[in-house]
């Protein structure tokens, strides 16, 4: 590429450093000593020093698109959420709800501080921190759920004793998340990208990698699951409901449990190096290619110079934000997490809950900026904040959970139900053959979109854990009071029926 003098946007950029590229020693060349050299973009000086209240309502509310405008709107809500968790505490539903609504802004506002410290670094490096800020609610969600898991226990009025079990939502929400990237915000990118050009080209550079790296890590997280579906049959001690026992071996439920539990601890460990690889990647061996096709898409943004004259937070200004809405951010994360059991009560299925509800909250911010990135043209750019945050969930964030519950002494792992993790790789497989061609349109992202919708339907529909588990026997456990497991019906009889006798 053609080298360009960036320091175009005259007196308001000194005292910032020159942005020359003829030196090589900028955007052009690696990430790691730029980045430690504290260079700054000039698309993201704002021209200003400090704190300025005025400026900062100003650029908040106009935010970085309309629709991100139009969701500061809903700002009261926090406000409504707070007040209500503390006067009127036992208004679960309500409280939930208020929350959840409040939570966009939060999340938004995050994303918006996120993408403006972003465009102070070079590119890339710009890029891969936008991405990572995107996921801090989706960290602080896992953490928040982990630390307020309990374990379940037997109760006497013959309950199933399952009040305060997050280890399922946790598990659901980790793929749900990488679901609603994938299918949903990658659909509508699709869809509104089409609307503005019949076909939008990506390349094949980010197409390719993310897709093979969402492989990988479904694989990963598919060893834990498909190793206890193997076994669990294997596991003989069986006591029957008149005391006697049948057939015992060392191959006991509660070894399987530990293996599943050492398993997912170290596979957790080996996917957190992998996404340090992948980084790595992005930040060394690849940042020309990656460089190259970021400033092409910003070339062809469809409304750059609206984004270029818009009003910039200042480095204060950006970090007073990010404060912020990290703090309304967790609050109403917390919230949430203390009305589950009420909401599940109401009727709202476990799988649902984290499958579906949870992740379209906790990845607005993201949604909101990738789909008007592709309705600006900027499809490459919209592509990453659609894969990155998928491969940042499978290679880090569920992985961190499961060794934030190692800590804790909690029994995380990535044993997750079998319907959930094909559903996964199915979903990867579906949008890794849409990605083949390097080409998209609004049809791949309707179809992409009706596959998300259909797999909310069945969520909805499919039983919580302690009714039945696909993938264990903690609901027979917890719905009979016992460790027992499936016996063969013709077996049962005849074991009757010498009980019988003996009788």
């Amino acid at each position: 590429m053609p080298t360009t003098n960036t320091n175009s946007h005259g007196p308001a950029d000194h005292g910032h450093g020159s942005h020359d590229t003829s030196d090589g020693s900028n955007e052009s060349t690696a990430l790691l000593p730029s980045f430690l050299r504290g260079e700054i973009a000039h698309e993201g000086e704002s021209g200003r020093h400090g704190f300025h209240p005025r400026h900062f309502i100003t650029v908040s509310y106009k935010s970085s698109n309309v629709v991100s405008q139009y969701v500061n709107f809903l700002w009261p809500f926090v406000l409504l959420a707070i007040i209500f968790r503390y006067a009127l505490p036992s208004h679960h539903l309500w409280i939930f709800g208020l929350a959840y609504v409040g939570m966009i802004p939060s999340a938004n506002l995050l994303g918006f501080a996120g993408q403006e410290f972003a465009k102070k670094m070079p590119k890339v490096a710009g890029t891969l921190i936008e991405t990572t800020f995107g996921s801090i609610v989706e960290i602080i969600l896992f953490v928040v759920l982990i630390v307020k898991h309990r374990e379940p226990v037997e109760r006497e009025d013959g309950g199933n004793g399952d009040e305060g079990n997050l280890i399922p939502i946790i598990q659901a929400a980790i793929l749900g998340s990488i679901l609603t990237n994938l299918l949903l915000c990658l659909g509508l990118c699709f869809f509104v990208g089409g609307l503005r050009k019949t076909t939008q080209k990506f390349h094949a550079a980010i197409s390719e990698t993310g897709n093979g790296l969402l492989l990988v890590a479904a694989f990963g997280l598919l060893i834990p699951s498909a190793f206890y579906s193997a076994l669990k049959g294997e596991t003989t001690i069986i006591k029957s409901s008149l005391g006697f026992v049948i057939a015992e071996t060392k191959f006991t439920p509660e070894i399987l449990q530990r293996d599943i539990l050492k398993i997912s601890q170290v596979t957790s460990v080996v996917l957190i190096i992998a996404f340090g690889c992948y980084l790595l990647f992005n930040a060394r061996s690849q940042h020309s290619v990656f460089h190259e096709v970021i400033e092409t898409d910003e070339h062809g943004d469809l409304d750059r110079e609206e984004d270029q004259a818009r009003m910039r937070y200042t480095g204060t200004e950006t970090t007073v934000a990010l404060i912020i809405s990290l703090i309304f951010a967790t609050l109403l994360l917390i919230y949430l997490v203390e009305q589950i059991e009420a909401v599940v009560e109401s009727g709202v299925p476990d799988q649902f809950l984290g499958l579906i509800l949870l992740p379209l909250v906790e990845k607005a911010a993201e949604h909101l900026t990738a789909i008007d990135e592709a309705y600006d043209g900027v499809i490459n750019v919209a592509l990453y904040h659609c894969l990155g945050p998928s491969i940042q969930t499978a290679l880090f964030n569920g992985p961190l959970v499961v060794i934030v519950g190692w800590i804790l002494h909690k029994p995380m792992d990535l044993n997750f139900e079998i319907f959930m993790i094909v559903l996964v790789v199915l979903g990867i497989l579906v949008v890794g053959n849409f990605l083949r061609d390097g080409e998209s349109n609004w049809l791949e992202g309707v179809l992409l979109v009706i596959v998300y919708v259909i797999i909310a339907i069945a969520s909805w529909y499919y039983p919580n854990p302690d009714v039945a588990t696909s993938n264990g026997i903690e609901g027979l456990a917890a719905s009979t009071g016992s460790k027992n497991v499936t016996i063969d019906r013709a077996l049962l009889k005849d074991l009757l029926a010498m009980a019988n006798l003996n009788t």
